[in-house]
């Protein structure tokens, strides 16, 4: 409703204004702008200046703008089970062709030397885990949480870069993956659309299609499925890695 550049441009009555309407948010939708007035002692000029300020014509149109936020936000406040999420995933894309993508994917990671996981936030706590999960099953790996760590283009060489990301649209990452790519990094993104920048600028994209889940605006989407596709892809490339020393 309020973003950073209109609260910058407050000014003091505005921002006595600002203040009340955060705090009275229920109430204020049934207010006339002379009840407004009195409450925050300030004029209706001023009320409708801050109005013009957030992009409204009049407070008509912003207690309009104002009822529909609040009501997205009750909508989005409500969490779908554990089970459905899971259960919304396996239904989706447990097929025989997505199990031979991950193969296919494995067989990529196999004969790389070595496995750079990013993620941020939540993301981040789940690189970690795969970097771990896959380096127990012999395949040298690391994570990167944080995506102003310098890196030099001579440790990408013959590399793979697993990216994690639920939107796929954070532009921190999708700066780092640019970054990667132009080193030569081979790039698997794990997402939750196939639409979605970061999927179009993979080499290889898994996608998992569950419905995002926020609290006002943390993204609480289930993490399941991401858990599922690491831990499928470290055992299906430890399978290649270890056919292929039957060959040797």
């Amino acid at each position: 409703m309020f973003t950073s550049e209109q609260i910058s441009g407050f000014s003091e009555l505005e921002y006595e204004l600002y203040n009340y309407i955060i705090h009275n948010e229920d109430k204020i939708i049934y207010m006339r702008i002379r009840d407004l007035a009195d409450e925050t002692h300030v004029s209706t000029t001023t009320i409708l200046r801050f109005c013009r300020k957030l992009g409204c014509e009049g407070f008509s149109e912003f207690k309009v703008k104002l009822k529909l936020k609040l009501k997205e936000n009750t909508n989005s406040n409500k969490l779908a089970s554990t089970k459905s999420s899971a259960t919304e995933f396996l239904e989706r894309t447990l097929t025989h062709d997505y199990d031979e993508k991950i193969d296919k994917i494995a067989s990529v990671i196999a004969i790389a030397k070595s496995v750079v996981f990013i993620g941020v936030g939540s993301s981040g706590i789940l690189a970690e885990y795969g970097s771990r999960y896959f380096s127990g099953l012999k395949k040298f790996a690391l994570y990167i949480k944080d995506p102003f760590l310098p890196i030099h283009g001579q440790y990408l060489k013959d590399s793979i870069t697993i990216v994690l990301s639920v939107s796929g649209e954070t532009p921190t990452t999708l700066r780092i993956v640019n970054q990667f790519k132009q080193e030569g990094s081979t790039v698997v993104s794990i997402t939750n659309h196939s639409d979605c920048s970061l999927a179009k600028i993979s080499d290889y994209n898994l996608s998992y299609y569950i419905s995002t889940e926020f609290v006002e605006d943390v993204n609480l989407t289930s993490q399941i499925p991401v858990l599922y596709l690491l831990e499928s892809l470290a055992k299906a490339t430890y399978t290649a890695m270890e056919a292929a020393k039957t060959y040797e």
